[in-house]
């Protein structure tokens, strides 16, 4: 049996889901208050890590999905520059918030563009952060083996 023992287990289990669903709520209300998608991207990351600390590593299968992280991040930094380049493309600027409706101020739909810029940056930095955890983790036990 890997991981810790079934008390742990049990406990990370409730402490993930609630970090998981945290960081989406910092995500897609990081335009209203302080925090947004480095803030969500990071609790997200340490969601799958506290299950993977308490489980092991083949709880979720991820030796055989090495690429899975790392093809999160790329699509999510392409979205993000295909996003920004998509005020150029309407004949505005880089980074232009201009084809979503902006909204009541403070309202969850307020700020056109930037809540797609907050959860496409949540994702690059869950994915980053994840992947830099496996790298320091798992694929070292599989070189050494």
């Amino acid at each position: 049996m890997k991981g810790m023992s079934v008390i742990v287990r049990k406990v990370s289990q409730l402490l993930s889901a609630m970090i998981f669903v945290f960081g989406m709520y910092i995500i897609t209300h990081g335009h209203i208050m302080p925090g947004g998608g480095f803030t969500g991207g990071v609790l997200l990351a340490c969601a799958f890590i506290v299950i993977i600390l308490a489980r092991g590593h083949d709880y979720l299968q991820l030796t055989r999905k090495r690429e899975t992280t790392s093809l999160f991040e790329s699509l999510s930094a392409l979205l993000i520059l295909l996003l920004a380049f998509s005020g150029l493309f309407a004949g505005s600027m880089f980074f232009f918030n201009n084809w979503l409706p902006k909204g009541e101020p403070g309202q969850l739909l307020s700020a056109g563009n930037i809540p797609i810029y907050s959860l496409l940056i949540g994702i690059k930095v869950a994915a980053t952060l994840f992947t830099i955890f496996l790298a320091l983790t798992i694929y070292k036990e599989e070189v050494s083996q």
